[in-house]
C-alpha cells in the first residue's frame, strides 16, 4: 500500500493534471517489478488505471522530472508508442513519476518489422545539435547533455571522459586503461562517419520495452538526447539482443554506414562504463575488451 501522505498528495496532483472537475480518488495501488533504484505500483483509480513510480528524491534530484520530459520529447515526434506522461512531484524526500499504464499484449506477426521501422522513424528526428538543452539520467547515473556540434567532441566530453573519471576515483578502473580510452577519445573523430544529430531512447535495451495489448512495442525508461544513432543500435546488441528481423528491417529503411557493427565496441562503451560504476566486477573485463578493438 502507498503511503497516506503520498497517497493525498498523488490524487491532488492527477486531479490538477487530469483538469478534473471532481477529486480522483487511488482505489487500489499494488506494487510491481521494477527497477534497482525506484518502486514501482501499478494504481487503480476512479479514472482509471496508472503506472506510478517512487525513489528517493534527494539521491537522484530531478530523475522523475527529466524523465517525463523525455517522455514527452518521444512522445512529440509521433512515431512509435511511448507510456503518456502525466505529472511528477515531490512529497518530503520521496520523487513520483505518474505515467500512463500500459497493458501487456501478444506479439504481432510483424512485430520486429513494425519497431524496427518506427525506431528507424525516430532516429530521422533531428536537431541542429547533440546533446539536449538538460543534463538527465541513465539508470541512476547522471548523463550530460552539453550541445556540441561534432559526434566525436560530445561522446567524448559528456559520455567516455565523465564516467572513466568517476570509475578511476573509485577504484574501478586502472591508469592503464584510463590512458587507453582516452586514446580512443582523441581518435573518435576518425572512428564515427559524419551524421545529423538523431533523436536517441538512450537506453534501448530488451529490459525497456514491453508488448503492448495491440501487439507493438511500446518503449520506456528513456535516457532521451540527440546522438549518432549507432548508439541505440549498439544498445540494442547489449544484454540479449533483438530479434535479427529488426536489423535487416532497419537498414532497408534508414541504412546504416558502412562498418557500423565494427564500430559497435565503440558504442557500447558508454553502456558499460555505465555499468562499471554501479556494479564494478567483470565489466571491467567487458570495458577493456571493448577498448581492444581501437587500439
Amino acid at each position: 500500500m502507498l503511503d497516506f501522505t503520498i497517497q493525498q498528495e498523488l490524487e491532488k496532483s492527477l486531479t490538477r493534471h487530469l483538469q478534473l472537475s471532481v477529486k480522483l480518488q487511488i482505489i487500489h495501488a499494488e506494487r510491481i517489478h521494477g527497477g534497482d533504484i525506484n518502486e514501482t505500483f501499478r494504481m487503480d483509480t476512479s479514472q482509471g488505471r496508472y503506472f506510478l513510480k517512487l525513489n528517493d528524491a534527494v539521491k537522484h534530484p530531478e530523475m522523475f522530472a527529466r524523465e517525463l520530459c523525455g517522455l514527452e520529447e518521444l512522445r512529440q515526434a509521433e512515431v512509435i508508442s511511448v507510456p503518456r506522461p502525466v505529472c511528477s512531484g515531490t512529497v518530503g524526500n520521496r520523487a513520483f513519476l505518474v505515467t500512463e499504464y500500459v497493458e501487456k499484449g501478444a506479439a504481432a506477426p510483424d512485430f520486429w518489422e513494425n519497431f524496427a521501422a518506427s525506431v528507424a522513424r525516430l532516429h530521422q528526428q533531428t536537431s541542429p545539435w547533440f546533446g539536449l538543452p538538460a543534463s538527465n539520467y541513465i539508470g541512476s547515473i547522471k548523463q550530460y547533455n552539453t550541445p556540441y556540434s561534432s559526434w566525436a567532441v560530445f561522446y567524448a566530453m559528456n559520455r567516455l571522459l565523465p564516467l572513466a573519471k568517476m570509475a578511476y576515483d573509485s577504484h574501478r578502473l586502472d591508469s592503464s586503461l584510463m590512458q587507453r580510452l582516452e586514446s580512443v577519445c582523441r581518435r573518435l573523430p576518425e572512428l564515427f562517419p559524419e551524421e545529423p544529430p538523431a533523436l536517441l531512447h538512450g537506453d534501448l535495451w530488451s529490459g525497456n520495452f514491453l508488448v503492448s495489448s495491440g501487439g507493438r512495442a511500446c518503449i520506456f525508461d528513456p535516457a532521451v538526447y540527440y546522438g549518432h544513432r549507432e548508439m541505440d543500435m549498439a544498445m540494442t546488441r547489449l544484454f540479449g539482443g533483438f530479434d535479427t528481423r529488426f536489423y535487416y528491417t532497419y537498414q532497408a529503411i534508414h541504412p546504416l554506414e558502412q562498418g557500423w557493427q565494427e564500430r559497435l565496441p565503440l558504442c557500447q562503451l558508454y553502456p558499460l562504463l555505465v555499468h562499471l560504476n554501479l556494479f564494478g566486477g567483470s565489466y571491467y573485463s567487458d570495458v577493456k575488451d571493448a577498448l581492444e578493438h581501437f587500439n
